[in-house]
Order: C-alpha cells, then structure tokens, then sequence
C-alpha cells in the first residue's frame, strides 16, 4: 500500500501560529499565499497591518463589484441572455424570463447550468418534467433540446462550461454522501404535466453552437419521449439540500464548499452554516492571495458576512494576483464573535482562466468596491 501524503516537515520563521487560521500571535493579521486554489502548497505571513489596508488601487487587477440583475433585460430566449464575464472556457450571463418559451433551446457549446435567483415554474425537456423554484440549481447536459415556463417571472444566473462537461467534486475521505446526498439529484419525470404539453404543431429549436444559432423546424412538437434509461440526463439541486462542511475549531477553506467542477473552473455554494466557536479560531474568510484562480460571487440572500454594502443580485469580480479578505467591519465583528450562524447564499465561480469583464457588467459596476477596504 502506497501513501498519497508523505509527512512534511514545513519551514517556520519568526512568529507564527501552530495552527492556520488559529490563534494568530498578539496584533497580527494572518495572510495565505497559495496554489491550485487552496488544494496546492501555501504558506502563512504574519503581518502587523492589514493585507488589505491599501490607499488606493488602479489597474486592471482592481476588484470589481456589480449589480448582474442591472445588467440583463427580460428575454424569453436563453441564448439572448446578458453576458457578463467570459473566458475560453467558461460564460457566466444573467437571464430573465417572464413567459412560456415559445421554441426550444439547445445548447451544442457546453453543459449549461441555470442557478434560479429568483421565480419558479416549470422545465420541458427531452427527459420530461421537473417544476422548479428559487434556489434551484438545473443543469442542462450539452445538447439536451428544453424550455420553461414560468409561473412567475424567473431570473437565472447562466453558467457555461464551453467545450466541456459539468461533473460532482471528490469528496475522499468524507464519504461520497457528504456535502449532499447524490440520491437528492432529481431528474425530469414523464408525468402527466408532460404528456400534456405534447402536440402536433409546429415547434422551432434554437441551437447555439460556436456562438451562432441554426433554426430546425419540426412539424411537431419533439419533446414527445416516452421513455428512457441511462446515467445521464439533466438534474435538479436546491441549495437547501446541501448540508456544509463545518468546523468549530478552524475556518475551512471555500473549495471544500464545491458544488459542482468542470475542466478549468469550479462551482461552489455558500450556504448558512455555524460560525467557529472556538475561542482562537478566526470566524470570518481569512486574508489571501489566490495566484492561480479569478474569483467571482454571486450573491442570491443574507447578509454576506465577510462583505459591506453587497446586496442579493450583485456580484464581485477578483481577478487573479491581490490579496483580499473581509472588510474592516467584518473582521472586527468577527473578533467580538457576536453572530452564531452565516445566513448567506451565494453562488462562486473560481476559473483557471482570466474572466473578460462585459460592457453590460461594467455599466452596473460599484465603481468605489476597492475603497470598501479603507479604514474608515
């Protein structure tokens, strides 16, 4: 038998702590540089300021904040939707949707996941039926034809794996139940409620490959299975069914919070959670500089507690290569350790590959975000 992880014996200088992200020496901020986005080698700086604690900040690695429900505008085709941030291989839109689908989609550049910030109504597609409601993460496998129909207007945040394929994370050593139970993915069903939608008019299918779409028309309606088998189909997940990793005694890292991992980026879902109780433990995001990942948040409820002034529908933009953490107020309220539970949900997106920020984006932007670290 082979061990995966040799015993380490890590270079220690100066003063430190024996354990990250835990009792911190007297008036030190503690500062993570690392790897493979938290996963790779790191080590721990001791500083007696805030990492954080600039004057100013200009250039284009200057953190970004914005207001996506701004950006977009209602349309009922998905392909039409408002971009917001894009690399080679991930899109990242926000599309809103008021009434029935009158064609359907298919997505022939990637999987496409829907994260559901708002609304509820009903998926058709080629598997059959699933209602869906706020919070609900649908993801659409390449090339399956769909569309919804809302029974109240619906807002998605639109996330594309281009070339590529969405999968679950490894969850080693907890088990393959942890985090959520593979059993609460739910699948479209033949019920009733799809037979119904079944006719013999004519139907359009909008497919979208490269970034341009080819109409097919069909004589009939060709969501009409009446059947089918197999281990892949599109798939139902509520964040209230997502039961987090947690630590009285130590800050756990975001990618444990993994949802859902593609080729060169990766899903992860902030849901409320017990804060760190122990005495030395730091209970907000500790300081670091992330040099192998963009980091982008969407923001669907609570009170994010490591953020001031963020709002639900707003996201922040982290570009690759600066250190950040929480806000001044954040920090020391965590410090008193008046708050027990995290209320927030949010959605973060870590991609390999530097995000391109949209025009739309930049016209909702929060152009003072970088000055939110200022002691005030």
């Amino acid at each position: 038998m082979s061990a995966k992880n040799w015993i380490e014996f890590p270079r220690v200088e100066g003063e430190t702590s024996r354990q990250a992200h835990a009792d911190l020496p007297a008036g030190t901020y503690e500062r993570e540089i690392g790897r493979d986005g938290f996963f790779g080698p790191a080590a721990h700086l001791y500083h007696r300021h805030p990492p954080t604690g600039w004057t100013s900040f200009d250039g284009p690695m200057r953190p970004r904040a914005f207001d996506a429900l701004a950006a977009g505008e209602a349309s009922s085709d998905p392909f039409r939707a408002a971009e917001l941030l894009v690399n080679t291989h991930c899109r990242i839109a926000i599309w809103s949707i008021a009434t029935a689908m009158t064609q359907l989609a298919r997505d022939s550049d990637g999987d496409l996941l829907l994260f559901v910030h708002e609304g509820a109504g009903d998926l058709f597609c080629d598997f059959g039926h699933l209602q869906y409601r706020d919070g609900d993460y649908i993801l659409l496998p390449r090339g399956a034809m769909w569309r919804l129909a809302p029974s109240a207007r619906t807002t998605c945040l639109m996330i594309e794996t281009r070339n590529g394929a969405f999968r679950l994370p490894e969850r080693g050593i907890l088990g393959p139940h942890a985090i959520f139970d593979p059993a609460t993915l739910d699948t479209p069903k033949l019920d009733d409620a799809f037979r119904a939608q079944a006719d013999e008019r004519e139907w359009r299918v909008c497919v979208k490959r490269r970034d341009e779409r080819t109409i097919i028309t069909y004589p009939f309606n060709p969501l009409d299975a009446v059947g089918w088998k197999g281990n892949l189909a599109p798939v139902r997940l509520n964040w209230r069914d997502i039961r987090p990793v947690t630590s009285h005694r130590y800050h756990i890292p975001p990618s444990v919070h993994s949802t859902f991992v593609a080729d060169r980026f990766v899903v992860c879902t902030f849901v409320p959670r017990p804060i760190e109780s122990d005495a030395g433990a730091l209970k907000v995001p500790f300081f670091h500089s992330n040099d192998d990942f963009d980091e982008v948040i969407f923001y669907h409820q609570g009170e994010f507690f490591s953020r001031d002034n963020i709002r639900p529908g707003m996201i922040t933009f982290h570009p690759c290569g600066f250190t950040h953490g929480p806000h001044p107020k954040a920090f020391a309220a965590g410090a008193k350790a008046a708050k027990t539970m995290t209320d927030e949900v949010a959605v973060m997106i870590d991609a390999r590959d530097p995000l391109d920020m949209s025009k739309a984006a930049q016209a909702a932007e929060d152009r003072g975000y970088a000055d939110s670290w200022k002691t005030k």
